[in-house]
């Protein structure tokens, strides 16, 4: 099993972390009192003023000495057309032939510089299972984190500041 020692309170966990953000930045940003008007949220989908449309998925981030990778669960943002597929498909078991899809990071990561609007595509996968979110190659820290992988030391050091803020 996968353990770590926590940065922040140097106790031992058991068990790959995993941390996602509730909606799309745009959703969170956007006063209470118009949410209800103006959205429709569910787990894993969420449309905003008819015009704006959000997939939750999965970035996974291989990590160093563990089989298990490290996930973000985070929304990103699609086009009509591609949303129309996506949620048609939503239902559907076998769904992982179709895609992927471009998209924009909709969600902001609080230990790393800006990820709203990074690259992305979106790939179905089959069973219910989230889409795996898999970010264009670039420079920013998450996308070389996804592709490189992390430390435990690393792992450790995001659990404390989600953990211990």
């Amino acid at each position: 099993m996968f353990r770590f020692k926590c940065a922040a309170c140097d106790e031992w966990h058991e068990g790959m972390p995993s941390f996602s953000i509730d909606a799309p930045c745009y959703y969170l940003g956007m006063p209470e009192e118009q949410r209800s008007a103006r959205c429709e949220l569910t787990t894993d989908l969420c449309v905003i003023d008819g015009e704006y449309f959000f997939a939750r998925g999965l970035i996974e981030i291989p990590v160093q000495g563990s089989s298990e990778p490290f996930t973000w669960g985070v929304w990103v943002s699609l086009s009509n057309k591609s949303f129309a597929e996506f949620s048609y498909l939503y239902e559907t078991s076998a769904r992982d032939i179709y895609g992927p899809y471009f998209g924009w990071l909709s969600s902001q990561l609080s230990i790393y510089p800006d990820t709203i609007n990074l690259a992305v595509e979106v790939h179905l996968r089959n069973n219910g299972v989230r889409p795996s979110i898999v970010l264009e190659p670039s420079n920013h820290p998450l996308s070389i984190e996804q592709r490189n992988g992390m430390s435990i030391e690393r792992v450790a050091e995001i659990y404390a500041a989600y953990m211990h803020k």
